[in-house]
């Protein structure tokens, strides 16, 4: 059994063609969110110098960011409700771990 077949069986989808797609979403929105952090601390820190704090700031909102992109490209590649059901169960979890830590 090849790596696409374990995840077509683990994401429970009906073809390779669409992991495939699941892989060209990830790979789309990964891309996207590294090629966004450049422009933006250039156009937001002229000076050049980037503060600790900024990268620290940058990671917390890169989640929502990334998230936002994974279901837009999800939705351009026809794979939305694949996606959607991944968010749900992503935050799901993270809501989960913070429920268990009160």
């Amino acid at each position: 059994m090849s790596w696409l077949d374990k995840l077509q069986t683990r994401w429970k989808v009906g073809s390779l063609f669409q992991v495939i797609l699941i892989l060209i979403v990830f790979a789309c929105t990964g891309f996207t969110v590294l090629f966004l952090k450049r422009p933006l601390f250039a156009y937001l820190f002229a000076d050049g110098e980037i503060h600790l704090y900024a990268s620290i700031v940058y990671y917390v909102l890169i989640l929502p960011v990334y998230n936002v992109f994974l279901l837009m490209y999800g939705f351009v590649f026809g794979q939305f409700k694949f996606f959607w059901e991944f968010e749900k169960r992503f935050f799901s979890r993270i809501m989960s771990i913070f429920a268990r830590k009160k």
